[in-house]
């Protein structure tokens, strides 16, 4: 599910690669995609029936997330809905295992938190940033299932921020222009992973099967200014009360006002359970990381 993002067609190729049989399901266009693919909305009855034709053994659950972009309004509150669709398909049709991927980002960010989060932690205060809220939501509901229907494997991975070559995610929207803003006066940490050792992260999954909620991140984080210079671009400090007005002018990215606490202070997850019970380990540190994405995408403007 969500096939046709920019990890995830990287994770098909990946399965396919090892023998899998992969089929895909997403309402975004996939032009000449390598496996059998439906794209449509999840929850119309035609996506069921190529489903229940299909019959996996393993669901991947990869719609986006919440994302802080101000673009997406359109997608406001269908992700829990995706999420019920998926774990309904699941029960119906006798799937064994289903993944969901959620976000780091549903530990929420703010003063007097903890650094460091771990999964048995509650979600923070998501007043004012609905696109965290569906998140939260998406991954209560995946979690819920743990133990609602225990006959289903259930994994939720909550996934620190992305980036890489492809330029998708999160962290790649927000480091795309020369000038990056920051709020003046801080300067969180930033815990992200290589794309690819997030696809590997996924496959180890799909082989272990473990059965509960994990956190998935690379190598230890650098502070926001550090990241941002390592790409190739430029902090640009701005004071709080002018922050949210001049979002998505003079060149700067259209964030949700919501991202602003995240831009303040540090979301760090301890992955440690994931890497013991799949045996995982990233392969590539942070730098390396950082500049694969500065290589492919060379700051506007130079």
């Amino acid at each position: 599910m969500g096939a046709a993002g920019g990890v995830a067609t990287r994770l098909v190729v990946r399965l396919l690669g090892e023998g899998h049989a992969v089929f895909g399901i997403d309402q975004r266009p996939w032009v000449g995609a390598p496996v059998e693919y439906y794209e449509g909305d999840l929850r119309l009855r035609s996506a069921e029936r190529a489903f229940g034709a299909w019959r996996p053994d393993v669901v991947v659950h990869m719609d986006p997330a919440a994302s802080p972009f101000a673009d997406d309004d359109d997608r406001r509150g269908s992700l829990v809905e995706m999420t019920r669709t998926v774990f309904d398909y699941c029960k119906a049709h006798g799937v064994e295992h289903c993944v969901q991927v959620s976000r780091h980002t549903f530990y929420g960010a703010g003063s007097g938190l903890p650094l460091f989060r771990l999964e048995h932690e509650p979600a923070s205060d998501t007043h004012g940033f609905p696109r965290l809220a569906d998140v939260v939501a998406a991954d209560t509901f995946a979690t819920n299932v743990l133990w609602r229907v225990p006959e289903l494997v259930t994994t939720v991975l909550r996934e620190c921020y992305t980036l890489g070559p492809t330029g998708h995610g999160t962290l790649a929207l927000y480091l795309r222009a020369k000038r990056v803003p920051v709020v003046l006066g801080f300067d969180p940490l930033i815990q992200l992973i290589h794309e690819e050792d997030a696809i590997s992260a996924l496959v180890r999954t799909i082989e272990r099967r473990p059965r509960g909620v994990f956190n998935i991140a690379g190598p230890p984080p650098l502070p926001l200014s550090d990241v941002i210079r390592e790409a190739g671009r430029i902090p640009v400090s701005i004071p709080e009360f002018a922050f949210a007005g001049l979002l998505g002018r003079f060149g700067l990215p259209p964030l949700d006002r919501g991202a602003i606490s995240h831009l303040k202070f540090p979301i760090v997850v301890d992955s440690s359970a994931f890497r013991t019970c799949a045996n995982f380990s990233f392969a590539h540190d942070v730098l390396g990381t950082i500049h694969a994405f500065r290589d492919a995408f060379p700051p506007s403007g130079q």
